[in-house]
């Protein structure tokens, strides 16, 4: 038995939900260890859909711990609205159920404010990085300046106003370097007021609760969010998120140390698609990409922002296989290039003519690269609810067996509809 990580190999959206959701079923505690309300899972239980965007997907569990890790950074309103809007689902989350860490770094609404400032700024200088403004990564930012008011501050409301004079030093030199009006202290002061009596009876020593569900042999899930190519060390910089999306932050965002990091799960979808800006060497605007889009049902889950389609890039998939230590993926939406009479794989790039099988680092070079394909035969038979290998057509198989080739990495789940029952299992990663 061994603890099991979950991570996205791609830009994110590639069918995290419907894989933590059988896995958390299984587990003991679920913690969530990076990010924060502006990512999201959508669950299907027993017919009912279920959207999450801060909340682990253990809470839709009865029985199972949920935890909020030091590495996320923590809306106290968002919170509380996705706790209620559960509520109205039947879904009770409670201090018995959920945990908070004491030093998660909170998410206020001038953090909000500020990421809408800057992206309307980059906007009309045509240098967006495409955010969802909720203030992400501006509360990054204070976390590293050593500003930030964390979960455990709520507690002490005569120590929090010397903090909050301090955060208010920088935040209010920016809001007038980009032409907004200054926060009252007395204004954030209310707003931390306002929240702390619902926020504090959630909030604990989480390196703790989870070293004692380890040393007694519970099952731990480590939900990440977004994608690898999202990573801010190792992704398409500076078209990122703010936070490390990689399997190793898992031990850094929980409190444990490596050690407590068993089995790396990449989800892979068996198309590529990103939401926002940046590079997408294999992205499709046409005919193929509209198929894939409409097929897959692409829109974002936080911000209904229709996400852009292309092939499979398995030089990025196979970059992210080493980045994460992947000890197999889960492919998901392999349903959706059913029909397709040909499927293009890209295997490597081409820059400035040269032929490269890596990812590069530089802005500048991602935004000249050009895709080189192999290009498979389709199959019009449908793998819609497959269970088995043998449910599935011949071509799809040797698709499947060929990304494996390419990535480095083992098929360990194969999904073949968003129902949860729909998949085959290779590999269970919690007894590998």
């Amino acid at each position: 038995m061994t603890n099991v990580v979950v991570v996205g190999s791609q830009w994110g959206d590639e069918g995290k939900g419907k894989i933590v959701d059988w896995l958390s079923e299984r587990a003991d505690v679920v913690v969530r260890f990076q990010g924060g309300h502006n990512a999201g899972h959508t669950l299907v239980i027993d017919g009912v859909s279920y959207k999450l965007s801060l909340l682990p997907s253990g809470v839709v569990r009865p029985g199972k711990l949920s935890v909020i890790g030091n590495g996320v950074v923590f809306d106290p309103h968002a919170f509380i609205a996705e706790v209620e809007r559960l509520a109205g689902q039947g879904v009770s989350v409670s201090p018995d159920n959920l945990k908070i860490a004491e030093n998660t770094a909170l998410i206020l609404s001038l953090h909000r404010e500020l990421d809408g400032f800057r992206e309307d700024a980059a906007s009309a200088s045509g240098t967006k990085i495409g955010t969802t403004r909720r203030g992400i990564g501006p509360a990054y930012e204070d976390k590293v300046g050593r500003r930030a008011i964390r979960a455990m501050d709520l507690a002490n409301m005569e120590s929090l106003s010397g903090k909050v004079e301090r955060l208010l030093t920088h935040h209010n030199a920016v809001r007038r370097g980009l032409g907004h009006p200054e926060v009252p202290h007395e204004a954030v002061m209310n707003e931390l007021s306002s929240v702390a009596e619902k926020i504090l009876p959630y909030v604990d020593r989480v390196w703790k609760i989870l070293d004692e569900a380890r040393r007694a042999g519970k099952r731990i899930l480590f939900e990440g969010a977004q994608g690898t190519m999202l990573d801010i060390d190792h992704g398409t910089y500076p078209f990122v998120t703010s936070s490390n999306t990689v399997a190793g932050q898992a031990a850094t965002g929980s409190g444990l140390g490596p050690g407590a990091v068993g089995y790396v799960l990449g989800i892979t979808k068996a198309y590529t698609t990103r939401v926002g800006e940046g590079p997408f060497p294999t992205e499709q605007t046409g005919e193929v990409g509209n198929f894939l889009g409409t097929r897959g049902h692409e829109f974002g889950t936080v911000t209904g922002r229709k996400r852009r389609c292309g092939w499979f890039d398995a030089v990025l998939v196979r970059q992210a296989v080493v980045a994460n230590g992947m000890n197999g993926i889960a492919l998901t939406k392999l349903d959706v290039l059913d029909g397709l009479d040909e499927i293009k794989v890209c295997t490597a790039y081409r820059l400035d003519g040269e032929i490269i099988d890596y990812l590069p680092a530089s802005q500048g070079a991602q935004a000249r690269l050009e895709p080189v394909y192999e290009t498979l035969e389709g199959w019009q038979e449908t793998t819609q609810g497959a269970r088995t290998w043998n449910d599935l057509p011949a071509q799809a198989v040797k698709y499947v067996r060929h990304i494996e080739e390419l990535i480095g990495a083992p098929v360990a789940i194969l999904s073949t509809s968003p129902e949860r029952e729909d998949a085959i299992l290779v590999t269970d990663p919690f007894q590998d």
